[in-house]
């Protein structure tokens, strides 16, 4: 069970950002995101967004950085990408 960090480049609403996701389940992926102060308004379908302020901090707390197309790679093998339209399959919450 790995969480994956994407580096902070992703801009919006004047930051960077990155995307926190887990190739285990949403519930290591929700209690790590609180662990590092990510607020659940934080969580997207799939990952949490995730300011540049916070990066080094989910890389100090076990988050792996990987380059965006391997975090969108190691999601999809888990089973856990959600793109936009397509809703979670039954029994799997999404949601913190």
């Amino acid at each position: 069970m790995t969480l994956y960090i994407d580096p902070p480049t992703w801009p919006g609403h004047g930051r960077l950002w990155s995307h926190l996701v887990s190739d285990a389940s949403f519930e290591e992926l929700h209690a790590f995101a609180a662990a590092i102060g990510c607020p659940p308004r934080a969580f997207e379908r799939d990952h949490y967004d995730v300011p540049e302020a916070y990066y080094a901090d989910a890389v100090r707390a076990g988050a792996r950085e990987v380059g965006s197309k391997e975090l969108v790679r190691r999601l999809t093998a888990a089973g856990l990408r959600r793109p936009k339209g397509r809703p979670a399959p039954a029994g799997r919450p999404s949601g913190p």
